[in-house]
């Protein structure tokens, strides 16, 4: 009975393209998310002064705020891929299982 509900989803084309979208934007995510992340620990190796220049006349550097954003932009996107999955993906997952198990 699993088998077959298994290889009824799986066959379904919606479930193809659930699969294929879902990892199109995972990937997309990961990649912008990679990007931000390797350019900054870049900037830190290739010119440390740039994120070394303070802020005032505190001890706080433009590094500090630019490391606060990479975790305020991993927050973000985080939040952007949950709402998808939470409208998007699992309205594909309820209509793929319905139509499956009749």
């Amino acid at each position: 009975m699993k088998n077959d509900l298994a290889a009824k989803i799986a066959a379904n084309p919606k479930y193809q393209a659930l699969v294929r979208t879902r990892s199109r934007f995972g990937w997309a995510l990961t990649a912008v998310m990679m990007v931000v992340y390797y350019g900054y620990i870049a900037i830190i190796a290739f010119d440390k002064e740039l994120f070394a220049v303070r802020l005032g006349e505190g001890v706080t550097t433009v590094g500090i705020p630019v490391g606060l954003g990479v975790i305020f932009f991993t927050i973000l996107i985080t939040g952007f891929y949950v709402r998808r999955a939470n409208s998007e993906f699992d309205r594909l997952t309820r209509e793929i299982v319905q139509e499956s198990a009749k």
